[in-house]
């Protein structure tokens, strides 16, 4: 998770009841600190998405549109060792840039599923249910308006969720949005992305390479081997990760998958328990507190000891995983999803292009699918959860909110341009998917901004 930051406007703050005892403040925000740190990385890269969005879109339909597409398909060649491997600017970013997206899902999946909203099979199942809901009905829907089509392999597009945009837009609402929704979205998120990631191994490989999948399936051994030797080496899982990803685009499965089972393959436990952790920095802070002498001195030996015993302890306290999802998050909401969205969204516009390009099957299957079968979807797997008894609605939660989160689901946009990448190789096809997932995203959006701003409570009112 990102480091903390300061809590921002949402109803994530502790309830006004809470702040009278000092000791429940504390615990709350403990507890609230890593969904608080999500959130705010999360929206805030939302904004750098959009704003790189209309920068393409300006930049691709200006008078420097034909430079911009050049750029995107100048080849870049790197020799390491007498082998080179060649692909154009947009292929470093599309299969290398968001090799590393893919591997900080990994390790958020694996964080939800050890110690998240994924570790209780009771409360995973409402996010889990919603997220096959919408997941099923617009691929469906895609299939049923694309049957018979040659655009009909592009009913993988409409079926993902992004989280940042989705998340930025909760958060224009501020204090309004209680916790349990931002959770709830957020949980969902991460099991579509999951379900994303399958399909994409499973639908989207056209040939596959044996001897390369074989190596790749030899360097994932390596990986579960440090794992299981408890391996705490940062550069041990990087370097064997790099050898994945580059075996994994040689064998014709989509070279982002080597991120996700990186990010599998990665310790999620400390190393030191929490009670000795606890003891060890109180016989450290001792340690320090008998060295200390009155004045600006500088710390002595003795006191220099106790705070590197401090860093040793909280970096033994402290699992690779959080290390690793904590200063990797920033760098792929701030460079790498923006940077992706600068080369994917830039598609010509002029009106009559537009107009086709929604009136086509494919135009349609993408537009259906995200605002109308993402939001079905999802409430209608969500509800029939709660009815079967396999989950339960949050305490204090209203199916309204739900649906209103349900409509924003409908926001596919970085996924869905990935994936619009795999499915299409026609030009043309690929001009109206992303030309649908613009509009239909922008539509999920407004609608869903608007929805929620009806059916939450006023700050200060009664849920």
């Amino acid at each position: 998770m990102p480091r903390p930051a300061a809590p921002p406007t949402t109803a994530i703050d502790p309830p006004s009841d809470v702040q009278r005892d000092p000791r429940p403040v504390v615990v709350m925000r403990r507890l609230l600190t890593p969904i608080v740190s999500f959130v705010q990385t999360e929206a805030k890269g939302g904004l750098l998405l959009l704003t790189a969005t209309v920068i393409a879109l300006i930049w691709a339909n200006s008078s420097w549109g034909d430079g911009y597409r050049h750029l995107l398909h100048t080849p870049i060649r790197i020799d390491i060792g007498g082998r080179g491997l060649q692909l154009p600017l947009e292929g470093w970013i599309n299969d290398g840039l968001m090799a590393i997206f893919f591997f900080v899902v990994g390790l958020e999946i694996k964080r939800e599923v050890l110690a998240g909203e994924l570790a209780s099979p009771r409360q995973a199942a409402l996010p889990i249910a919603g997220a096959i809901g919408g997941v099923v009905v617009p691929a469906l829907l895609y299939a049923l308006i694309n049957r018979g089509s040659d655009t009909l392999h592009g009913w993988g597009i409409p079926m993902a969720t992004d989280i940042a945009f989705a998340l930025g837009i909760l958060a224009l609402l501020g204090r309004r949005v209680p916790l349990w929704l931002m959770v709830f979205l957020t949980a969902l998120a991460i099991v579509d992305d999951l379900l994303a990631v399958l399909v994409i191994a499973a639908f989207y490989t056209d040939a596959i390479d044996w001897t390369w999948l074989a190596i790749a399936g030899g360097l994932m051994a390596v990986l579960v081997g440090l794992n299981l030797r408890d391996s705490r080496s940062p550069t041990a899982y990087l370097l064997v990760g790099g050898l994945l990803w580059y075996a994994m685009l040689r064998s014709g499965i989509h070279a982002t998958i080597a991120g996700v089972l990186l990010g599998m393959s990665i310790p999620a436990s400390p190393r030191k328990d929490r009670r000795r952790f606890v003891d060890d920095v109180q016989h450290a802070l001792d340690r320090f507190k008998r060295g200390h002498s009155p004045g600006p001195h500088p710390v002595n030996r003795d006191q220099a000891a106790a705070l590197h015993q401090i860093v040793r302890a909280v970096n033994d306290v402290d699992s690779p995983l959080h290390r690793i999802e904590n200063s990797l998050h920033p760098w792929v909401s701030y460079a790498i999803m923006p940077v992706f969205a600068l080369a994917n969204a830039g598609v010509e516009l002029p009106l009559d292009r537009v107009v086709d390009a929604l009136v086509a099957p494919a135009g349609v299957g993408v537009v259906v699918g995200l605002v109308l079968g993402k939001p079905l979807g999802i409430a209608a797997a969500s509800w029939l959860a709660v009815r079967l008894g396999i989950a339960d609605l949050p305490t204090g939660a209203r199916w309204t909110h739900l649906i209103g989160a349900a409509i924003l689901g409908g926001v596919g946009f970085t996924m869905s341009l990935f994936v619009t990448g795999l499915a299409f190789d026609d030009p043309a096809n690929v001009a109206v998917a992303k030309i649908a997932i613009l509009a239909a995203s922008t539509v999920a959006a407004v609608t869903g901004l608007l929805f929620l701003h009806r059916v939450l409570p006023r700050a200060g009112a009664e849920s």
